[in-house]
């Protein structure tokens, strides 16, 4: 097909492609299991700096042992250190669970709150945390802008920044609000899979023959994203 003539032409497309290839809501194609707004906050607070892997093999034993912002927040420090010492700044971690916790419990009852302000005024939440909360347990309209959102926008032309909050801007203005959490996850998802940060997979990609970033090959690639596709398949009913 010809190129979409503006940007805004080009996200609804991307927007299209992407809901094709990755099917589903924003809380199927969310990577980090939880059972409630409260887990999803902590599994958020915790995947800084490690992965959702690592997180997925943490939180049962956490949420077994704090099940909830109450118990969270009356913890011994040092037991929650060892819980989930392995994904990393143990420290300063643990004081954020902590302390969100605590916040969640004092001033809202034991009940995560949904507004970006209120969410964004617990200790250890920022906006990214704030949007992937809003977008995948409370089906609200937020964009988390991670590294891989930050670098498919700038690769796609739909931003030129560098800043998360500056991406979330530039996105939000060209895609409509009930389409920001699941374009955030299906480009962590593209992100992961196809377009890589060193080596994108570009004779792969569903967007290659719109995206200005894109180095197409002479050779037909139907193929290659079959079996692209029949592999992500089996990857998503083996982690069910």
């Amino acid at each position: 097909m010809a190129r979409p003539r503006s940007i805004a032409g080009r996200a609804r497309e991307v927007v299209a492609r992407l809901a094709s290839e990755y099917p589903g809501d924003a809380r199927s194609l969310c990577a980090l299991r939880h059972d409630d707004p409260f887990q999803l906050l902590v599994a958020t607070i915790l995947s800084a700096q490690s992965t959702d892997e690592r997180v997925n093999l943490t939180t049962p034993a956490l949420f077994a042992r704090f099940p909830t912002p109450e118990a969270l927040a009356a913890a011994p420090p040092d037991e929650v250190e060892k819980l989930i010492y392995s994904t990393g700044f143990y420290r300063a971690k643990t004081r954020s669970l902590i302390g969100m916790a605590s916040a969640v419990t004092e001033r809202f009852g034991g009940r995560v709150p949904s507004s970006m302000e209120e969410l964004t005024s617990l200790p250890g939440v920022g906006r990214k945390t704030a949007n992937v909360v809003r977008s995948v347990d409370f089906g609200l309209p937020g964009f988390p802008v991670d590294t891989h959102v930050g670098r498919l926008s700038r690769r796609l032309g739909l931003s030129t920044q560098n800043e998360p909050d500056k991406v979330e801007q530039e996105v939000t203005r060209l895609v409509p609000p009930q389409d920001w959490g699941t374009l955030s996850v299906r480009l962590i998802l593209h992100g992961r899979r196809v377009c890589l940060a060193r080596k994108p997979r570009c004779e792969l990609c569903v967007l290659a023959d719109i995206c200005p970033s894109a180095n197409l090959p002479t050779k037909s690639t139907s193929s290659l994203r079959a079996n692209l596709a029949v592999k992500s398949t089996s990857s998503r009913r083996a982690s069910r």
